[in-house]
């Protein structure tokens, strides 16, 4: 029996929306795929895979253990809250006005683009005032120029001290992690009054709110501090 043209154009029509209905089916996956690897890239620049990093790139933990987080302040009646990074102690030359990076993706919400150094007078007011313990809008005038951001997960993260902060950076602006931030310098400090010289950069990661909630490290030996903060900041 002789197959009529008819047949062949239907059966031609229903391969074609066979092939059709494959395509469009394996389009919608790489499109599911693709929007994936999207939401997991995005989480990545939030907080990355290994947490945070450290603000200086190519720097290790502190050496010394007067500049970690718990180290005591006298000069206040008060501790360090923070990782202090200066030449000699950090792996890498810290050097007035090199670059700075976000530890982690999150939103800016302290951005001190007015900020104006004390005269030597005001900064040993400002010493006296502190010798029996430090408020929390005291201990923000000691950091000097500062950059707070705000993270996902409700972690704060401080950049004291600093010498410039970068353009674009400012309250309610998104960053994310590894962006130049802004320069170390030594604002704040007494050092600043004769110029470039103790450059620093004093890095605090609080979880929750600074000068009110836990910083990083809280309560741990030096010890156990650095073994939790290479995990924290991804390093070997």
């Amino acid at each position: 029996m002789p197959i009529k043209p008819g047949w062949i154009l239907l059966v031609l029509v229903a391969l074609l929306a066979l092939w059709q209905g494959l395509h469009l089916s394996g389009a919608r996956r790489q499109v599911a795929s693709l929007q994936a690897e999207v939401d997991r890239l995005k989480k990545q620049l939030e907080l990355g895979p290994e947490g945070f990093t450290l603000p200086l790139p190519g720097a290790c933990l502190p050496r010394s253990e007067a500049n970690l987080p718990g180290a005591p302040r006298p000069y206040r009646k008060g501790v360090n809250p923070g990782f202090v990074f200066v030449d000699g102690d950090a792996c890498v030359p810290v050097r007035y006005g090199m670059g700075v990076v976000a530890a982690a993706g999150g939103e800016v919400i302290k951005a001190e683009l007015d900020y104006k150094e004390p005269t030597r007078a005001e900064l040993e007011a400002l010493f006296r005032a502190v010798a029996n313990g430090a408020t929390p809008a005291q201990m923000d005038r000691l950091r000097g120029r500062e950059v707070w951001i705000r993270h996902t997960q409700g972690f704060t993260t401080v950049y004291a001290h600093l010498s410039e902060i970068a353009p674009g950076v400012r309250v309610g602006a998104r960053v994310h992690k590894g962006q130049w931030i802004g320069r170390v310098g030594n604002s704040g400090t007494e050092a600043a009054l004769r110029g470039q010289e103790g450059a620093r950069l004093l890095f605090e990661l609080w979880d929750g709110e600074p000068d009110k909630d836990r910083y990083f490290g809280q309560g741990l030996s030096p010890q156990a501090l650095r073994a939790r903060a290479r995990l924290e900041f991804g390093l070997p």
